[in-house]
């Protein structure tokens, strides 16, 4: 069995008044995430590591920010466009493990809700979707609540 990793990294400004979207649902807060899409830095990273592992570049690539059509967009859109550039080259996903880096808010009760959506639209068990928080200990720009950012690592195989 052909068994491939892939690792992805993004990073988001955090901003007053803009909407925050994280995991593919929106999480209550004074600040939100800004970027050419709904800026889902959760979702945008697993897209990197989905592509590199299946050595599909990167999510800019496919989804340049200078196209207007991807302006605004739903990241489970790209997300499930992702999932089967993926399959078309032959490949299951396995395991998704993810890590959140942010002062606030509090992602914890939102993980739940975060590996239902993701799973599902990752065509993987819940228990196939790991998703962990943390802080950097007001360290950085993450801890200045200036921005997020996140990382993944995933696990696909050959069908």
């Amino acid at each position: 069995m052909k068994i491939r990793v892939g690792l992805g990294f993004d990073v988001h400004q955090l901003k007053e008044g803009q909407d925050f979207w994280l995991g593919g649902i929106k999480i209550p807060h004074t600040k939100g995430a800004v970027g050419h899409s709904d800026a889902d830095v959760l979702i945008h990273t697993i897209c990197d590591a989905l592509l590199g592992a299946a050595n599909l570049r990167d999510i800019g690539f496919h989804f340049p920010p200078t196209d207007n059509k991807f302006k605004g967009i739903d990241s489970k859109i790209l997300l499930k466009d992702v999932v089967n550039l993926v399959a078309e080259k032959g490949f299951q996903i396995g395991n998704v493990d993810a890590t959140i880096a942010l002062e606030k808010p509090k992602i914890n009760p939102f993980i739940p809700e975060m590996k239902s959506v993701l799973a599902q639209l990752l065509q993987v068990d819940e228990d196939d979707v790991s998703i962990k928080a943390t802080t950097t200990e007001k360290l950085g720009f993450e801890g200045r609540e200036e921005g997020v950012s996140a990382y993944a690592v995933v696990l696909i195989q050959k069908k």
